[in-house]
């Protein structure tokens, strides 16, 4: 791990260390990158980190400051959403308006005559590849999806069109990039990636997209309640 990435950890699980009496101040900058022997730099980095999740926020001349109630909530980040939208874009293969099979009139809540958006893109981080995604959407509601609108944050339209997404339901499996994927990417063949398929679900339970991806440079991290009633089941 890098140094950055396992101070931002570190702080992270200091906050909710202190949920019973909460902080509401982070150390000195100075101060904290002498206690982990690093640079500013590097801690900034580590500090932007804690920003871009929503954990910290820096007034100048003030101080790191704790955003209240971070400390009490779950929290779930990853490469992708701990970084902000100008900082990520994609590039549209391939779109096609088509009839669900099976599986996608499950996922989705459709019968025959329905159709779907079927769009497969690459999405970049800072310019590099690192997503290879598949996605699907119901055609009903979504008739003006267009090839720019899948080159811009697909979140982002949902919201404009009064969608904001409730909940997720996302699996993921470690697997290698095969050779078509590599070509898209261009990456080598075979090296690790993860498998992520997730359904982004709208407050009223429809499945909004169903997105199958391949990510090579994938990370989560997440602060969650133990859950005791798992442990109970997991034990008899």
């Amino acid at each position: 791990m890098k140094k950055r990435e396992f101070i931002a950890q570190d702080l992270l699980s200091k906050i909710y260390q202190h949920r019973d009496s909460p902080l509401e101040k982070l150390p000195p900058e100075r101060r904290l990158a002498e206690e982990y022997g690093v640079s500013r730099f590097t801690l900034r980095k580590a500090l932007e980190k804690l920003v871009a999740i929503g954990a910290v926020r820096i007034v100048q001349g003030a101080g790191i400051f704790i955003n209240p109630g971070v400390g009490n909530n779950p929290l779930i980040y990853n490469s992708i959403t701990e970084k902000k939208f100008n900082q990520i874009s994609y590039r549209l293969l391939e779109l096609h308006k088509r009839r669900p099979d099976s599986e996608e009139r499950q996922i989705f809540g459709l019968t025959d005559d329905d159709f779907i958006w079927a769009f497969t893109r690459l999405r970049k981080v800072d310019a590099a590849n690192v997503q290879l995604e598949y996605a699907r959407m119901p055609a009903a509601g979504f008739a003006d999806l267009t090839p720019d609108t899948i080159e811009h944050s697909i979140q982002q339209y949902l919201l404009s069109k009064g969608c904001a997404l409730s909940h997720s339901l996302t699996h993921y499996r470690a697997t290698t990039v095969s050779k078509a994927q590599a070509e898209l990417l261009a990456c080598k063949k075979g090296i690790a990636a993860m498998h992520i398929l997730n359904r982004g679900i709208l407050p009223d339970g429809r499945v909004a997209i169903f997105s199958d991806i391949i990510d090579i440079d994938y990370a989560c991290s997440y602060v969650i309640p133990f859950n005791r009633d798992n442990l109970a089941f997991r034990q008899t």
